[in-house]
């Protein structure tokens, strides 16, 4: 694939070819999600104690939250060095689209910022519902999220597939743990 392969609008071929890509990704995330729950449930608590009161649980959830924002701060960052240094750019987002030279870095900004929402509002909601061990949940989604969004910026350029796998390994503890959070509260109505 070339350089600069993500700005290339593919065929029939290509699509199927990006589809399979997404796939194995997802699978590959999927599979690193299960293992890494099951670990971080069987071996966190040995290294960290988890809070059992809701007071307790929803500062875990809030300090929790703060290693995920941190990749927003990064993506503005990035994005405001890039524009600093950019003739093109340094006029900001009202000036017009961004250049090539900073088409990635605005890409990652925004995607990591919907990623963001919805990671912080599932560790409330989580830490609303859960307490103890299961807590580690929240600490192993933070931890995907963050390689994910590492796996994302870097394979970017490659295209879907050299984003695939950061993508899904961001976005699927989050929306696994959606599925865990609406069956909770379903049980509770119930």
């Amino acid at each position: 694939m070339s350089e600069e392969s993500y700005r290339t609008v593919p065929d029939q071929d290509g699509m199927a070819k990006a589809e399979r890509a997404i796939r194995r990704a997802g699978l590959v995330a999927f599979l690193a999600t299960g293992l890494a729950a099951g670990l971080g449930y069987l071996v966190l608590p040995f290294v960290l104690t988890f809070p059992e009161d809701l007071a307790g649980r929803l500062a875990f959830a809030a300090q929790a939250s703060a290693f995920v924002l941190v990749w927003l701060l990064i993506g503005v960052m990035l994005v405001s060095t890039g524009r600093r240094f950019s003739p093109e750019d340094i006029g900001g987002s009202a000036a017009g689209p961004p250049s090539d030279r900073l088409a990635i870095q605005a890409a990652f900004l925004q995607n990591t910022l919907e990623q963001v929402v919805l990671a912080v509002g599932l560790y409330f909601a989580l830490s609303s519902l859960l307490g103890g061990r299961w807590l580690s949940l929240i600490v192993v989604g933070v931890v995907l999220f963050g390689v994910g969004r590492i796996l994302f910026l870097r394979g970017y350029r490659r295209g879907v597939s050299g984003r695939a796998l950061g993508m899904t390994l961001t976005m699927l503890p989050t929306l696994l743990g959606y599925g865990l959070v609406f069956a909770l509260i379903a049980s509770k109505l119930l």
